[in-house]
């Protein structure tokens, strides 16, 4: 009788062990899916830190009065390449952006400027870029969202947490893209 007791709680025992595995595997694989996801918007913000102080020194030459606007995006590139954690770059990035967009709007009020090849190839690399940009945050949330919701629902959420998944933040827009552009006639 005390061998059947033993085989049942042994049996328990071993199906509970090949359920938490089962959990941990899935889960590992969603944060890898992640990790690589986030890798890949990584290598695209890289592409733009680098094209950004060609397009700022461009931009110095025929709109050297701008200053503020091409500080601003100096800085907001030194705070982006100095985030460290997934946050901290969301929100770097965020504000990057708003500059970027605010010097690209300078070039309305210079018809030189927008007749420079050389800035118009490093407009066309960057909104190049930017789509690129777009398209790996769209990628990385989907999968933030895979693991996001696996955490949440049951049975990983009897798990997830004392194996040490947590939630993945999304990378959101920042709020001036947000904003629908004024139209005038």
């Amino acid at each position: 009788m005390l061998l059947i007791i033993f085989g049942i709680v042994a049996g328990v025992v071993i199906l509970v062990a090949l359920w938490v595995m089962g959990i941990y595997n899935h889960l590992v694989r969603l944060r890898q899916a992640v990790r690589n996801a986030w890798a890949q918007i990584d290598v695209q913000l890289q592409r733009r830190h680098d094209l950004i102080p060609n397009l700022v020194n461009t931009v110095k030459g025929y709109a050297a009065h701008e200053r503020g606007t091409l500080e601003a995006v100096t800085s907001a590139r030194a705070r982006a390449t100095s985030a460290t954690t997934t946050t901290e770059k969301i929100k770097a990035e965020g504000e990057l952006s708003s500059a970027l967009a605010r010097l690209l709007a300078i070039s309305e009020n210079y018809p030189d400027l927008k007749a420079n090849q050389n800035f118009l190839a490093l407009q066309e690399e960057l909104t190049s870029t930017e789509n690129r940009i777009a398209f790996a945050r769209q990628a990385y949330n989907d999968a933030a969202t895979q693991i996001n919701t696996a955490i949440q629902t049951f049975p990983a959420v009897l798990v997830a947490r004392m194996l040490g998944f947590n939630e993945e933040p999304f990378f959101e827009a920042p709020s001036e893209e947000r904003k629908a552009p004024q139209v005038q006639f």
